[in-house]
């Protein structure tokens, strides 16, 4: 898929799920129920033990899903995610390395930063969106607002406490999308045998992105 139509729809969905599980059946058990409340967008962590066959396996199994990488640490890895058909590539931190072998094979690339050195230093080496990471420990929502006032041209997803409670805000401070942990896949639920309520959970952020956008294109 095209670099330009992943960042797209990476924006319009508004929404990257950052899936953590347990095994591979379990990460595909809340992919697919993500996936029910019509988030088309998910990020598979390195951390899931089997990471590499459940992109592999969504990437066959899920074609709707847009499947991308996360915790990605090095350019090694990332390659290796691209191989196995990862459209995005994320990382908790900055690795330069890691955005040239993204650019190389044209695959969007979405480091994590924090100051705003690192924010501008992601940006310069060609970061396609900087992952701003972790938010909440920073502020949450008007710590992102306080980065975006002197670097509007620098799309942002921030990731670490986001919350149905804090979404609207995060999207008004001038986020690109949100990234979103545990309050969404929330390997909890399906333990009990409960994929109704991540499912659910999905379609209430979906909802909150809808009325942002509805909002803005009626002001």
């Amino acid at each position: 898929m095209d670099k330009a139509v992943v960042l797209n729809c990476l924006q319009e969905t508004g929404l990257v799920p950052v899936l953590r599980a347990e095994s591979v059946e379990k990460a595909m058990a809340l992919a697919v129920a993500v996936a029910a409340g019509g988030v088309n967008v998910l990020e598979v962590t390195m951390t899931v033990p089997g990471a590499m066959e459940v992109i592999r396996r969504l990437v066959k199994e899920q074609p709707e899903i847009l499947v991308g990488a996360g915790t990605v640490l090095d350019a090694e890895t990332a390659r290796i995610c691209m191989l196995e058909g990862a459209q995005f590539v994320v990382s908790p931190a900055l690795n330069l390395k890691t955005i040239e072998m993204c650019h190389r094979y044209s695959v969007a690339v979405l480091p994590g930063a924090l100051t705003p050195t690192e924010v501008v230093t992601a940006w310069e080496a060609g970061a396609d969106v900087v992952k701003v990471f972790p938010a909440g420990a920073m502020g949450g929502a008007k710590y992102l607002a306080s980065l975006k006032g002197p670097l509007p041209q620098v799309k942002m997803i921030p990731t670490g406490g986001v919350s149905l409670a804090s979404a609207a805000e995060f999207l008004r401070a001038g986020a690109f999308a949100l990234g979103v942990g545990s309050d969404l896949v929330d390997a909890k639920a399906m333990a009990a045998g409960k994929p109704e309520v991540v499912t659910e959970t999905a379609r209430k952020y979906m909802q909150i992105v809808r009325e942002f956008r509805g909002a803005g294109a009626a002001a």
